[in-house]
C-alpha cells in the first residue's frame, strides 16, 4: 500500500513544479508587456507634448516679431492691411472670420441638431442605420473636394438667383462651411441625445408628456453639454478651414459689406500670401501672427470643451 502512495506523491509532483513554472513565466511575460506598453505610452505623450511645444514656440516666436514693426493697437484695430506700405492691420480679417464663423452656425446649427434628434429619437431603426454611416463618409470627405463643389454648383445658383455679377463672398463660404461642419455636429449631438438614460423618457411619459415635450424638456437639457461640445467642435473646424473657404470667397482684402461682397479672412489671407513673402519680413510676422491668433483661438475652444466635459457628470 506505501508503494503506490509513495508513486502517486512524486507524480503529482512532476505535474506540479512544470504548471508552477508556466504560471510564473505567463505572470512574466504579462507583467514585462504590461511595462512596455506604459514605457510606450508615457513616450507618445512625452512625443505629443514635444511636439505641440514646438509648433507653439516657433510659431509665437516669428508672431510676436511682428510687434517690433507693427503696434499692438495697429495690428489689433486697424481696417488697413496695405502690406506694400508696411500698414498691417488685420482687424477686417478678424473681424470677417467671426462673422463668416457667426453666419455658419446660424446656418448649421438648427439644421444639425434637428438631424440629430430625427436620427436618435424619432427615425425607425432602418433609417439610423442608413444615416450614420452615411454622415461618417460625410466627415472624411476632404475640403477641397467641398470647395470646388461650392466653386462650380453654389457660386452659379448664387449668382443667378441673388443678380449679383459674383457669387463668392461670405454666403457662399458660410453655405460650404455649413455642409462640412453638419455631419460633425450632428454625429456628436445624436451620440449625447442617445446617452441620455432610458429612464428620463420613460418618467417623462408617465407624466403624460407628449414627444415634443420629452425631447424639448428633458432630453435636450440632459444632453445640452454633449450638443455644446458638438457646436464648439464644428465652430473650431469652421474657423480653421482655408481650402474650401479660399475657392469661394474672393479673397479681396476689405471689409465684408454684404453676404455677396467678395472678402477675405484669416486662414483665406494666410495662404494666399504666405508664399509671396520674404521670412524675415514684417509682412510674414504679420501672417504668422494671424496664425498664431487661430492656434490660441482652436486651444481655447478645445478648453472649453474639456471644461464642459468635467462638469457634464453622470448621467446615470
Amino acid at each position: 500500500m506505501g508503494t503506490p502512495a509513495q508513486s502517486f506523491a512524486t507524480k503529482d509532483e512532476l505535474l506540479t513544479k512544470p504548471m508552477g513554472s508556466n504560471r510564473f513565466n505567463r505572470y512574466a511575460r504579462v507583467h514585462f508587456s504590461n511595462k512596455l506598453f506604459k514605457f510606450y505610452a508615457l513616450f507618445s505623450i512625452f512625443a505629443l507634448c514635444f511636439v505641440l511645444g514646438l509648433v507653439i514656440f516657433f510659431i509665437g516666436k516669428t508672431a510676436l516679431l511682428t510687434f517690433q514693426h507693427v503696434s499692438v493697437a495697429e495690428f489689433f484695430f486697424s481696417f488697413d492691411w496695405t502690406p506694400e506700405e508696411g500698414r498691417f492691420g488685420a482687424a477686417l480679417f478678424i473681424i470677417n472670420t467671426l462673422s463668416l464663423t457667426a453666419l455658419t452656425l446660424v446656418i448649421a446649427v438648427p439644421i444639425s441638431v434637428g438631424m440629430a434628434i430625427l436620427i436618435a429619437e424619432i427615425a425607425p431603426t432602418w433609417f439610423k442605420n442608413l444615416v450614420r454611416p452615411v454622415l461618417d463618409l460625410l466627415v472624411g470627405i476632404p475640403s477641397i473636394v467641398y470647395g470646388y463643389l461650392g466653386l462650380t454648383v453654389l457660386i452659379p445658383f448664387l449668382r443667378e438667383i441673388s443678380g449679383e455679377n459674383l457669387g463668392d463672398g461670405l454666403l457662399a463660404a458660410a453655405l460650404v462651411l455649413t455642409l462640412m461642419i453638419l455631419p460633425t455636429i450632428c454625429r456628436i449631438s445624436d451620440d449625447a441625445i442617445s446617452a441620455v438614460p432610458k429612464k428620463y423618457r420613460d418618467a417623462a411619459y408617465a407624466m403624460g408628456s407628449t414627444r415634443i415635450q420629452v425631447i424639448m424638456k428633458v432630453i435636450l437639457p440632459a444632453a445640452g453639454r454633449g450638443v455644446v461640445a458638438a457646436i464648439i467642435m464644428g465652430m473650431t473646424r469652421a474657423i480653421g478651414e482655408t481650402m474650401a473657404v479660399v475657392m469661394v470667397i474672393g479673397n479681396t482684402a476689405q471689409l465684408a459689406k454684404s453676404f455677396f461682397s467678395p472678402t477675405s479672412v484669416l486662414t483665406s489671407n494666410i495662404v494666399m500670401q504666405i508664399s509671396n513673402v520674404d521670412f524675415d519680413s514684417p509682412w510674414n510676422y504679420a501672417l504668422h501672427m494671424m496664425a498664431f491668433l487661430l492656434l490660441l483661438i482652436s486651444f481655447a475652444l478645445i478648453l472649453f470643451i474639456r471644461f464642459l466635459g468635467r462638469k457634464g457628470g453622470d448621467l446615470t
